[in-house]
């Protein structure tokens, strides 16, 4: 299977398809979080990034970013609704990422959602986490997942509630994701984990 990285620049920064980590900060993010427009509540990237791994959300996949304690205030899914939703095992629906960003657009738009949070609840660090053996146990358990969203569907509603911002229509999208793209994703992303750099052309993606 022929799989050419995505790549995309922005000052020069050059925007891995599994958003390299290097040290503590990832240098291109500071670039797109610069170009938002002013945010009096978080104006600073250290600001946004205060989650903490061992309390994240299960339902986040594996990728560098994820959602730990985070508000219930569900607006992340007004910039970001093809990545961000809501949900908890309480009736306290914090949010989540289910879809890592893999362009400088799509990291804008998750960055402009994560920085609405006035926990911080966001994280950064899931590549200093994140093992081939963890992901691949993730995607093992996902039938958990897939129980979830279902769950979730049927109390919300195929459209959602009014003012969810159309959350039913992202756990529809969620579970396409699930059944279609995401296991590829994680492939590409372990052999990230693996190698320090995304798949190239002619690459055997590992197992899953």
């Amino acid at each position: 299977m022929e799989r050419r990285p995505i790549a995309a620049t922005i000052d020069g920064c050059k925007i891995h398809p599994a958003v390299r980590r290097t040290g503590i900060r990832f240098p291109h993010i500071d670039a797109v979080f610069a170009s938002l427009p002013a945010h009096d509540l978080r104006p600073r990237l250290e600001h946004v990034f205060r989650g903490k791994w061992e309390e994240r959300n299960w339902r986040n996949v594996p990728g560098p970013f994820y959602g730990a304690m985070t508000d219930d205030c569900w607006v992340g899914r007004q910039t970001a609704p093809r990545h961000i939703l809501y949900g908890d095992d309480t009736e306290y629906e914090s949010e989540f990422l289910y879809r890592q960003p893999r362009t400088v657009t799509e990291l804008r738009d998750v960055l402009a959602g994560m920085r609405h949070d006035p926990w911080a609840g966001w994280a950064c660090d899931g590549d200093a986490h994140w093992t081939p053996d963890l992901v691949r146990a993730w995607w093992h358990d996902r039938s958990r997942l897939r129980e979830w969203i279902v769950r979730k569907q049927q109390e919300w509603g195929s459209e959602g509630l009014p003012s969810d911002e159309h959350v039913g229509a992202g756990l529809t999208d969620y579970l396409t994701y699930l059944d279609s793209g995401l296991a590829d994703d994680l492939r590409c992303y372990i052999r990230f984990l693996e190698t320090g750099h995304g798949p190239i052309v002619d690459d055997r993606l590992p197992a899953l």
